[in-house]
């Protein structure tokens, strides 16, 4: 048996975002990064604890499960992006990919850099974490 992928789908996105920002954000994350043969099903999705229940709203629609990060840990972690305003209001060059790669844990790997959503609202970036066979997720 060959060991699982965990796929976390974090998002980052500003007070003016919709839920339909975040629709957005997600299918083009998915449409970017490749078909479900590629990448399978995203596991989770993830937010800040500050930013959880609009990403909690759309974990309803989607039936996928959310976690939810400390907002004190986004400054922790190295991003692709690097964002002027991102650095600044949370302490990393990009939420949605600091997010994503905390909520998948130790040696997650980002798919490439966040994409951001049509109306510029929200960002989505997508983590991998290949987890051994025998362990849980």
């Amino acid at each position: 048996m060959k060991p699982s992928i965990l796929r976390i789908a974090g998002f980052g996105f500003r007070s003016e975002a919709t839920l339909e920002s975040l629709v957005q954000a997600l299918d083009q994350l998915i449409d970017q990064y490749g078909s479900v043969d590629k990448y399978g099903l995203i596991n989770r999705l993830a937010a800040a604890r500050s930013m959880l229940p609009l990403v909690e709203e759309l974990g309803r629609v989607r039936n996928i499960e959310v976690i939810a990060v400390a907002d004190a840990e986004l400054s922790t972690v190295a991003t692709l992006t690097h964002s002027t305003q991102s650095l600044q209001a949370r302490g990393t060059g990009s939420v949605a990919e600091a997010v994503a790669l905390i909520a998948a844990g130790p040696n997650a790997r980002l798919v490439g850099p966040r994409i951001i959503s049509a109306d510029r609202q929200a960002t989505a970036a997508l983590a991998l974490l290949e987890v051994p066979e025998g362990a849980t997720e």
